[in-house]
């Protein structure tokens, strides 16, 4: 099971990146996938998640507003799109992929119901 996150970057407050994972080796149809964000010195936080058919989603109220996640399940690929970026955002992004016998629910929003997880990608948000 691979996931890989990618489109990271330095960017200045209010501008917009969009991230991506790729996976591969999972059955990506089907499951809820996630990410999650680990600032310096700080604990691994929730940002959002979606259910395996994408009608449903779940924000941190950090993010919510600001930023989308999305996904296609022919590309087996996840997506976050982050717009009005802020200096506090900047963390290290994870994509995680949902236990698959666990329901999509409010409990999402815990690292624990993630079963594989991502190598990150840097997001720095100067100024």
């Amino acid at each position: 099971v691979q996931l890989q996150a990618f489109g990271g970057g330095l960017v200045q407050a209010g501008d917009s990146l969009s991230l991506s994972c790729a996976t591969s080796g999972l059955t990506f149809t089907g499951r809820s996938m996630g990410w999650f964000r680990q600032a310096p010195g700080k604990e691994r936080e929730f940002v959002s998640a979606i259910n395996y058919s994408g009608g449903s989603t779940l924000y941190a109220d950090s993010t919510a507003g600001r930023f989308t996640i999305s996904r296609d399940n022919a590309k087996k690929t996840l997506y976050l799109q982050m717009n009005i970026l802020k200096p506090e955002d900047t963390a290290v992004y994870y994509c995680a992929a949902h236990s698959i016998n666990l329901p999509f629910t409010q409990d999402s929003r815990t690292a624990g119901n993630y079963a594989f997880w991502g190598r990150g990608t840097q997001v720095t948000v100067s100024s």
